[in-house]
Order: structure tokens, then C-alpha cells, then sequence
């Protein structure tokens, strides 16, 4: 009779206590005139532990707040219901906004601050653009996208080393990538370097080579490693470099075997390409090499590394020509190998991994409310749902006789994808016995997780 489904919601709630994220919501921002009965870090948690307990909408609300079991779990007599939520995002203009941005980095802080002084080795902060598409014709500030598609462009910029969305900017669908990077990069900045990080690195894709500031970013001690456009001027400049300054590009191998390697099956695609004649484009080999180059918008001189594709075009069973292509990479660092700068570079791609969350495992990005900066509050709202997550993470304790185990599933939350850290922490059979002291969590099933999220539990019982 008192069972519930969504059973980690109550670790999630003690997490936002533990770390302070409610104190701060309610501290810095302020867009409700009464607080009766509702604070605003309620309204906030309210559609962030919607996200968690599996709701895909704002109206899923209304299934935690008819059931009494999970109000006992909250510890709540009553939560906002969808209506009244979607009224709140509607009344933050910019600057409520980025006043809960701000608080949920400053709780961002202590939870880092508690980390291991390895953690404090290289921030490398990512920034990119989305396209966030909706069918809706009435919904303020969208616009045709470049794709054809009316939407949405949302900036997200994160910490590739947690996957944390740091700050997250809603813009009109026909605005550039890039705009707005540099101001949310110097935020990052100045986030982590409060953090305690001994370097930072910036990372985007062409859209983002930021000239305009490098010299600024150089001066002020941060490493950069942003891609870019295979103009004609820097394709002559690769064209003319000599044999000798080209090494072979080796990859990595994508994962280790543990066993023993396998047959690998036939290659079906390939083989129809063949078969109807189809034109093919097949990678014969790579090589690196690193000329110094100053852009125009610089003062300074920095370093481009050039990575040369060699190209077969074929079409069915025949060799037509070679091809080559060039893909160029801007940096500062003078003394990382350049192998290892396009490596660093090509990392850059598991943003877009942390970007496919944000739209289709938290939906964060789906737009659900009217105007530009009602969508935008909640899309920072519904990502608070993958910081918690993260978080929880950052919390399991590494230390004692199996550091190297703990370790390794640390890891391996911070990298889950949100549905299966949903069956793995938050959909956990409970029975909730809410007494006149406690709220007591009885679990009901067992799942390869459990430990550790009563390892993590344990944790939130100590002081940050």
C-alpha cells in the first residue's frame, strides 16, 4: 500500500540538500512576489525530479503530485502542478535566468572542491550549437534554421571531464553557432579557475576558432585547440610543406579486447556498394604535420596542425583516383605532439554524445513552454536533472581497500547514460515509511547497482 516506483528520488532529494543546491536556488533567485505555499528552488526540483522519476513532459507532474507516496518520500504535503509550472518558467526574464545559472554553479563549486587533486589537472571546457526543432507557430523568438527547420539554437557549453552542462543559452533558430561562445568561455574560465583547476582548455569545431580573442586567451595562460576552415590560403600552406615534415597518423584502438579477438562478420553495406555500382570513398591512410600561422584577426603566431587524408574514390569494383583532404586544427601549445593535439581535438565529439542526453534522455531541449526565455528556464531546469546525476557520481567515494574498484564505477556513472543511470539509481521498488523523525526507504529489488547506490547514500550522510 505505500510502495513506490521512482524509490531513488529520495537520495536524489538529500543529494540537493546535502550539496546546498536549494539554499542557493531560493537565495539568488527571486521571480515570485509571495512565497505561499511555494519557494522558488520548489518550482525548480519539482521539474527537475520529474525528469528523474522518468516524466517526459510538464504534465507528467501531475502524476507525482496525485500520488501520496511520493509526496511522503519528498517529505511535501503538496507540489506545483503542471499549470502553475509552466506559469514560473514564463516569469524569468534574462537575468532570473542566469541568476539560477549562477546558483547552480556555485553549488557546482563545493561539490568540486571535494574531489581528489587529481581532478584538478585540466579543465577542458567544450562549447557547441544544437538545433532544437518544434512544430509549434506561435511560440516566441523561433526562427528557419539553416537546415530549413523552424526552432530553436540552443548553446551548450559543459566540462568534457564530468560531462556537466555548465551554462546553457536558448537562442532564435537563424542565429550563428558561435554567437555568445566567447562571453559563456570566459565564464567557464573564471568558474573553474575559482574551482582550483591548474590549466584549462578550450575546445570547439570550426564554427567556434574565436580569432578575436585568442590573443586575449593566450595572454591570460589558456590553452586552446579549436578547428578550422580549409581555406585556400592554409591548403597552400599544407600543400607546400615538405615529405619529411608529415608523420603517419596512427588512431587508437577504439576499445581493448579482453578475451580473444573475433571473426569479424562480412561487411554487408560495402558489399551492395560493390554489387549496384554505387560510388565509395574508402581511407587508404593519414598523416600529421604542424606549420606556424597567424591569423588575421592576431597579433600573435600560433601553431596549425594539418592532418592529410588520402582518399580512394571508387565506384564498384574500380579504383577511379585519389583524393586528398585536409582538416586543420588551431592551437597555442607548442609542445604536445601534434598526434596528440588531434586526438585532443577529435575528443571534442563526445559533446555531442552529452547534447543527445540533454534533447532526448532528459528532454531539456524539447521546448515546451511559449517564448524564448521561458524555454530557456526550462531548459536549465530539466538539465539540473543530468547535474544531479552527475553529482551523485562526483560523490561515491574512491578511497579504502577497493580504491581501484570504486574508482573504475565512479567512472562508470559519470559516463551512464541518463535511462540506464533511471533503472540503475532512480526506479528502485520502495516501501516509504514516513514516521514523526524519518522517512524510511525499504528497497524491494535488487539490481548489479545497488551497492554502489547505497555506497553513495551513505556518502550524503557525511558533511561536504
Amino acid at each position: 500500500m505505500r510502495g513506490l516506483a521512482s524509490g531513488g528520488i529520495g537520495a536524489m532529494h538529500r543529494l540537493a540538500l546535502h550539496t546546498g543546491v536549494v539554499d542557493a536556488i531560493d537565495r539568488h533567485v527571486d521571480v515570485l512576489k509571495v512565497h505561499l505555499p511555494y519557494h522558488e528552488s520548489d518550482h525548480v526540483l519539482g521539474i527537475a525530479y520529474n525528469v528523474l522519476c522518468g516524466g517526459t513532459c510538464l504534465q507528467d507532474i501531475e502524476l507525482r503530485r496525485q500520488d501520496e507516496v511520493y509526496l511522503d518520500a519528498l517529505g511535501a504535503q503538496r507540489i506545483p502542478d503542471p499549470t502553475t509550472a509552466g506559469d514560473f518558467c514564463r516569469r524569468f526574464d534574462e537575468g532570473a535566468i542566469e541568476a539560477l545559472q549562477t546558483a547552480i554553479n556555485e553549488t557546482r563549486l563545493r561539490v568540486w572542491q571535494a574531489q581528489p587533486a587529481a581532478f584538478f589537472e585540466d579543465a577542458i571546457i567544450d562549447a557547441d550549437g544544437t538545433l532544437a526543432e518544434t512544430t509549434g507557430q506561435c511560440k516566441e523568438g523561433m526562427d528557419i534554421a539553416y537546415t530549413g527547420a523552424w526552432g530553436y539554437h540552443p548553446l551548450v557549453v559543459s566540462l568534457a571531464n564530468t560531462q556537466e552542462p555548465l551554462y546553457l543559452v536558448n537562442r532564435s533558430g537563424n542565429r550563428p553557432s558561435a554567437e555568445g561562445a566567447a562571453e559563456r568561455f570566459d565564464q567557464a574560465r573564471t568558474l573553474c579557475r575559482d574551482a582550483g583547476f591548474r590549466r584549462i582548455t578550450f575546445r570547439g569545431d570550426t564554427d567556434f576558432s574565436q580569432t578575436h580573442h585568442l590573443d586575449r586567451w593566450d595572454t591570460d595562460g589558456v590553452r586552446f585547440v579549436f578547428g578550422y576552415d580549409a581555406r585556400a590560403n592554409v591548403i597552400r600552406e599544407a600543400d607546400a610543406l615538405p615529405a619529411h615534415a608529415w608523420r603517419p597518423l596512427v588512431r587508437r584502438p577504439r576499445y581493448e579486447v579482453r578475451t580473444e579477438p573475433r571473426h569479424r562478420p562480412a561487411n554487408v553495406k560495402e558489399a551492395t556498394i560493390v554489387a549496384r555500382g554505387f560510388k565509395n570513398l574508402r581511407l587508404e591512410a593519414e598523416a600529421v604535420a604542424a606549420f606556424p600561422y597567424q591569423p588575421t584577426a592576431c597579433g600573435k603566431t600560433y601553431r596549425m596542425v594539418v592532418v592529410r587524408k588520402n582518399i580512394s574514390v571508387e565506384q564498384g569494383d574500380q579504383r577511379l583516383f585519389d583524393e586528398i583532404r585536409y582538416f586543420f586544427y588551431l592551437t597555442n601549445d607548442a609542445e604536445t605532439a601534434p598526434a596528440d593535439i588531434v586526438f585532443l581535438a577529435n575528443d571534442r565529439c563526445n559533446q555531442e554524445n552529452l547534447i543527445d542526453q540533454l534533447k532526448h534522455g532528459v528532454g531539456a531541449i524539447r521546448m515546451p513552454v511559449d517564448t524564448l526565455l521561458s524555454n530557456w528556464a526550462y531548459m536549465v531546469m530539466a538539465a539540473l536533472a543530468w547535474t544531479l546525476k552527475a553529482w551523485f557520481a562526483l560523490r561515491l567515494p574512491e578511497t579504502g581497500r577497493w580504491a581501484t574498484r570504486y574508482a573504475a564505477e565512479k567512472a562508470a556513472v559519470v559516463r551512464m547514460e541518463f535511462k540506464a543511470f533511471l533503472h540503475a539509481f532512480m526506479l528502485l521498488p520502495v516501501h516509504v515509511v514516513r514516521t514523526s523523525r524519518r522517512i524510511l526507504f525499504r528497497l524491494l529489488a535488487w539490481n548489479p547497482w545497488q551497492a554502489v547506490f547505497l555506497r553513495g547514500v551513505d556518502q550524503l550522510h557525511q558533511p561536504l
